[in-house]
């Protein structure tokens, strides 16, 4: 059995900044990796996705962007050149095409990481497989007819790859906004169902949202201090970024449906709470300008004053809430599902997870002894699944790595 005194499971950006606070300290590891570096960016995005921050929040621990462009939008391609170039800097000791099928506690109190074709045993574990593990498929589609063509979010690439005939989208989060507008983009009948959200400004007073997240300290905020049913903006990059107005979505063709509640047959029923959805979105873009506000009337920010204060669009030009839609009056051939994901982690045989299959740890440290989890959404932060935030979480868990070394 290999042994070695570190193992980073993941090498995406998470695992890729453990490893290069692991080497700055002089802690032997090795990364494993399942397929290729990036690979979730590579084959589990869309085409046209374009990252959701401007090019200067491209930043990872001892490397950031240094292009031409720092108030575009980088494409998917480029995060993966992108994180490419990070490891071709740091050489981080990866070995691809590694799978790990099982982690266990071995008799000596070591961990035992089991892949296909290895054994290792070490002091130190770190997942850093990412928050994008199991997408979330309500079981109401098991009573879909067959010939309905299903997907989930992270296997949709373009909208060439679905059959002919319109398209309902289930879910209003990043993803379900994004790919929604890509196939209106292409010319597709699309259909959104739309659930919780939150709407904000993709600039507001001379300034990114990206840079006002961070001058108002909130993506730094610790998770104990955010409440639980928050959702993520929604945010996109495309055209050099805009606002993601869902009721602009529905000016350019798309038709806005409340959450869906039942299949019967070829029947779908939707919840009526279309308008309470896109009021709840309207008022955290609304909380978010006085918030700005605030802050630049409180530090005396020389930030212009927009010619009128954004506010929410009026209501929706037509009835877009209708209870119960037909899929073959409709011509809905095709629902791609962007609900969300949920964790994976069965092959981890040696720690607690809750009854949601979370993994229970403080600030990323696992009761168990030498295991540590990275990546997650809401780690510690706010920003502690995001490309430019995961870098702290990990000088923080190879900090506590160290010290365990020396017995502290």
């Amino acid at each position: 059995m290999e042994r070695v005194e570190a193992v980073v499971i993941g090498a995406g950006q998470a695992g890729l900044c453990m490893s290069y606070h692991l080497s700055r300290l002089g802690i032997e590891h090795l990364v494993l990796e399942r397929a290729r570096i990036a690979e979730r960016w590579r084959s589990e995005r869309w085409d046209s996705l374009v990252f959701q921050f401007p090019n200067w929040m491209l930043r990872l621990p001892g490397f950031a962007y240094e292009g031409p462009r720092p108030d575009d939008f980088m494409p998917r391609d480029g995060i993966v050149e992108f994180l490419e170039e990070y490891a071709r800097r740091t050489m981080p000791p990866v070995r691809c095409g590694v799978r790990v099928t099982g982690l266990y506690q071995s008799p000596s109190g070591h961990l035992r990481v089991e892949a296909d074709s290895l054994s290792l045993e070490a002091l130190h574990v770190v997942v850093a497989t990412g928050p994008y593990q199991r997408p979330i498929v309500p079981a109401l589609s098991q009573s879909l007819p067959a010939a309905t063509w299903q997907i989930t979010a992270n296997c949709y690439t373009r909208a060439q790859q679905l059959p002919p005939g319109a398209v309902l989208v289930v879910g209003s989060g990043g993803s379900g906004w994004q790919i929604a507008e890509d196939l209106v983009r292409n010319g597709r009948r699309v259909y959104l169902s739309v659930g919780r959200h939150l709407r904000v400004p993709r600039r507001y007073r001379g300034q990114d949202f990206g840079w006002w997240q961070e001058a108002l300290g909130t993506a730094d905020q610790v998770v104990g201090n955010v409440p639980r049913s928050m959702p993520p903006p929604l945010l996109t990059g495309i055209d050099g970024g805009h606002d993601a107005d869902l009721r602009d979505l529905q000016r350019r063709g798309a038709t806005l449906l409340g959450s869906l509640g039942a299949v019967e047959g070829t029947r779908l029923r939707f919840v009526s709470d279309l308008e309470e959805n896109l009021a709840k979105g309207d008022a955290g873009f609304e909380h978010f300008c006085r918030s700005v506000d605030a802050h630049v009337q409180r530090h005396h920010l020389a930030a212009p004053r927009a010619p009128a204060a954004p506010q929410a669009t009026g209501p929706m030009e037509r009835a877009v809430q209708p209870g119960v839609i037909d899929l073959a009056a409709t011509g809905i051939t095709s629902i791609i599902w962007a609900v969300g994901y949920q964790p994976d982690f069965g092959w981890i045989h040696c720690a607690p997870f809750n009854t949601h299959g979370h993994p229970v740890h403080s600030r990323g440290l696992s009761p168990t002894p030498g295991l540590y989890f990275l990546g997650l959404p809401r780690l510690h932060k706010v920003k502690s699944a995001f490309l430019w935030g995961v870098g702290e979480d990990a000088a923080y868990l190879a900090s506590h790595i160290l010290d365990r070394r020396r017995g502290v």
